[in-house]
């Protein structure tokens, strides 16, 4: 492309389980302002998307110094983001808000699951109760104050939170745009029907996403997981979590 690069970012806020975390301000306020200040830096084409995303976490910090940022619950968020410039695709994933390229021979997912790899007796225990108990809630917070401990450290998992050293961390890659039919950002909220619930393949959701895009996906989600809604049979930390899409086509 000749002028601005085609963008799209999704943004997952990391729940804080009703654990302080330090900010006034709040897990949405952060996810909204990261977002912003991403989609401007991302309008240079000329920036990688590592330098983009370490510009806008220190952006974001400095907007409120007044607060706790080094408490460890400090509000963070998983990152996707997917730009098309100059023929190209670039990717970049932080977490495990996943890029699915449909691409000619096949589907490509991206996603980092570092966090699903630390804490698995405390995970584990979760994991033993149906979700809106006392155990579960009991359970989740326990598990969320240890994923603190390790968030954005070397023995954990990254996430954009504070520190724009957790831009050095993310799976990044370019793919050749007539390589490429169509491509689709998602919290993991929405991967988890292929990924965990396996009630859909890949090639399905696509179908879903050109007959009835975004919105139908999510519906779809949500009626799966209305046949499961205290976790028995898939264990999860939330009956639904939140549910975004983009789906790109060109």
């Amino acid at each position: 492309m000749a002028g601005s690069p085609t963008v799209a970012v999704v943004l997952d806020g990391l729940s804080t389980a009703g654990l302080p975390t330090g900010c006034r301000h709040g897990v949405p306020w952060y996810v909204a302002q990261l977002g912003g200040h991403l989609l401007a830096t991302l309008a240079d084409p000329e920036v990688s998307l590592s330098d983009a995303l370490a510009q806008a976490v220190a952006h974001v910090a400095a907007l409120h110094p007044e607060c706790d940022l080094r408490n460890p619950g400090t509000p963070s968020a998983t990152v996707a983001i997917l730009r098309q410039r100059w023929g190209a695709l670039d990717h970049l994933v932080l977490a495990d808000s996943p890029v699915v390229l449909d691409a000619k021979d096949g589907y490509t997912l991206i996603t980092d699951q570092r966090v699903d790899e630390v804490l698995p007796d405390l995970r584990a225990a979760v994991e033993r109760h149906e979700t809106h108990t006392p155990g579960h809630r009991e359970a989740l917070q326990r598990l969320v104050l240890a994923q603190r401990e390790v968030r954005n450290t070397t023995d954990g998992y990254w996430v954009a939170g504070a520190d724009p050293e957790s831009a050095r961390h993310v799976l990044t890659g370019t793919a050749k745009l007539g390589d490429v039919r169509s491509a689709a950002i998602m919290s993991d909220g929405v991967s988890r029907l292929v990924t965990e619930y396996g009630m859909a393949t890949w090639d399905e959701v696509f179908t879903t996403l050109r007959s009835g895009g975004p919105h139908e996906l999510i519906e779809t989600v949500r009626r799966v997981e209305a046949t499961d809604p205290t976790g028995l049979r898939w264990p999860r930390y939330k009956s639904g979590d939140d549910a975004t899409v983009a789906f790109c086509t060109w």
